[in-house]
Order: structure tokens, then C-alpha cells, then sequence
């Protein structure tokens, strides 16, 4: 049966989406390495046994092993006393997937499409490396949370709103959401631990954005993934063009060269920041042109290849 979404490229199809799981096969790593020491947090091992959590002291017991004595409770309190520690867990991963307005945009492919890519490929690779998947999806005018799960069908459910709030889009031209309001809500269902997936354009990031994040970076691993489009880092060849943003319509001269060269300065200064915020923060950045796969990059991230390496 034909997906009746392949013949509206505006749409995310499912038949795509849930094709993106073959292609995360080859991502190893996935996501141990969202927590190198030099970059990350700290991302628990998945070997079973005693973990690195320290629980509570409580007074040593026959059988109890000698290496975990607390020497400075015990010569205190002159009773031997003994360190427990949690059995360590995995970790959820939340994937935040920004279908806002502004995503609705692209001379390819659109950044919403590709977003709801990204975030199904990032689906797959979680539930592969047997991780509880879950997140958020933001529209316009409504956001879907999908408790995570160690599930297919959790995947599945992710995907399929992906592609009902990407039709969303079609008929949606402003936000009651800032990405203010999506931090604000990550900060509300993301545990301790977690690791953080947020799939935008960022095009509204601000000083209230960076405080949200500081607060998310002290407890979760997180990774930037930004979308963009070939026409938001240049304009195209110099020409009179007719542009409209779906209520307006004006002209753009791209022959001007001295607007060309503010264009491509504004484009460079917004990735700058995202890319020093990202290091100050010790967080992961990945950037995903809609001219271009989406699996190649997380490839170059993850896989074993490239395990040496994060973009």
C-alpha cells in the first residue's frame, strides 16, 4: 500500500521515518559518547552490579564487603560502618523535536521534515542501545509528550505524531511557543540523568534560552541538533526574487553584495554562539543541512569509525 504522504514532500511520511531504524545499526556508540569526560557529563555504565551512586551508610553486616567500609564513620563512631551504593540504571533518552513555524522552510527539503528525521533515527539508535526512549514534540499551538519507554511501539508513536504535527505546519503561520517555553518544559519532564536530544533551527534563542540550558546541563547530557537550510547560510545567485512568509509578499535584490555579505556574517555569527554555548555548557552540537542525509552525521558522531570524534 502507497504511503499517501510520499507525494507531499511538506509532510513527514511514516514509511521513511521507520525506515531510519536499518541505518542505526552501525551506530555503536550510541549514546556512550554523549558522555566523554572531556565534553559531557557523566553517562553510567551498563554493566550490572554494584554502581558508582553512593546511597546511604548503615552499620557493616556479616558478608558485607570489607573495600566498601566507611573508615571515617566507623573510627567515629567506634562501629564499623559500611557504604551502600544504587544499582546502577540506564538512562532515558529525550528527543525534543521543534516543528514551530519557523521549521516550516526549506529549498530542498524542509527543516521540519528533516527535523522529524533526525528525531526518528535518534529514536531508533536509543531503543538499539536499549535505552528508555521518550520526548517532546512542539507545533504552533500544541506540544505531545511521549513517556519513555523501552518500547517499539513507543517509537512507532513518536513517529507517528512526528508526522501528524508536521502536517500541522501546512496550516500554521505564528507560535504561542519560544523556545524559552520548550526549555521550560524539558526542565519539567527531563530526570536527572537523562539524555537530551533538542532537534531546532534555534532561531530565537536568547539570554532566557541560556539560563534554561545552564539548569538542564548540571543534571542531563545534552545535544544541540541544529537544522538548517542551504538559503539561510547565503542567498541565492543574484537576482530580483519574489519572497513571502505566507501572509506577505515582497522583493528581495540579492544582487545587493554588501546585503549578500550581512546575510552570510548573520548566519556565521548565530552559529559562533550556538558553538561557544555548547562548549561553555559542555554540551554535544551536531548540524543538519537540508540538502544533505541525516544519517551520515550521526555516522561521523557515533559510529565506530569515527569513535574518536564529535562534530
Amino acid at each position: 500500500m502507497t504511503d499517501p504522504d510520499l507525494d507531499n514532500p511538506a509532510i513527514a511520511d511514516v514509511t521513511t521515518l521507520v525506515g531510519m531504524r536499518f541505518g542505526t545499526r552501525e551506530l555503536n556508540f550510541f549514546p556512550r559518547l554523549m558522555a566523554r569526560t572531556a565534553l559531557m557529563g557523566s553517562h553510567q555504565s551498563r554493566s550490572r552490579g554494584r554502581g558508582m551512586d553512593f546511597e546511604e551508610v548503615r552499620q557493616y553486616q556479616p558478608g558485607d564487603d570489607i573495600r566498601t567500609i566507611d573508615w571515617r564513620v566507623t573510627a567515629r563512631t567506634l562501629t564499623p560502618h559500611t557504604k551502600l551504593f544504587r544499582e546502577e540504571r540506564e538512562r532515558p533518552v529525550l528527543i525534543v523535536s521543534d516543528l514551530r513555524p519557523s521549521m516550516f522552510f526549506g529549498s530542498r527539503a524542509l527543516k521540519s521534515v528533516v527535523a522529524c528525521q533526525v528525531a526518528a533515527t535518534l529514536g531508533w539508535a536509543g531503543l538499539n542501545a536499549n535505552d528508555r526512549v521518550g520526548g517532546l514534540i512542539i507545533s504552533a499551538q500544541q506540544h505531545a509528550e511521549i513517556r519513555a519507554r523501552r518500547s517499539h511501539h513507543t517509537v512507532l508513536q513518536m513517529i507517528h505524531r512526528l508526522r501528524d504535527f508536521s502536517e500541522l505546519l501546512t496550516q500554521a503561520h505564528t507560535s504561542q511557543y519560544s523556545m524559552a517555553d520548550i526549555l521550560r518544559d524539558c526542565r519539567r519532564v527531563a530526570l536527572p540523568g537523562s539524555t537530551l536530544f533538542l532537534v531546532s533551527d534555534f532561531h530565537d534563542l536568547d539570554r532566557d534560552c541560556e539560563h534554561h540550558l545552564f539548569e538542564l546541563a548540571r543534571h542531563c547530557d545534552i545535544t544541540l541538533c541544529q537544522v538548517f537550510d542551504p538559503l539561510e547560510k547565503a542567498l541565492p545567485p543574484p537576482a530580483l526574487y519574489q519572497v513571502s512568509n505566507g501572509e506577505q509578499r515582497f522583493a528581495l535584490n540579492s544582487r545587493d553584495g554588501k546585503l549578500r555579505q550581512q546575510f552570510e556574517q548573520q548566519f556565521r555569527d548565530r552559529q559562533s554562539k550556538l558553538r561557544q554555548l555548547a562548549a561553555q555548557l559542555r554540551m554535544g552540537f551536531l548540524t543538519f543541512d537540508t540538502a544533505e542525509p541525516v544519517l551520515p552525521v550521526l555516522q561521523q558522531a557515533y559510529s565506530r569509525k569515527k569513535k574518536g570524534r564529535r562534530r
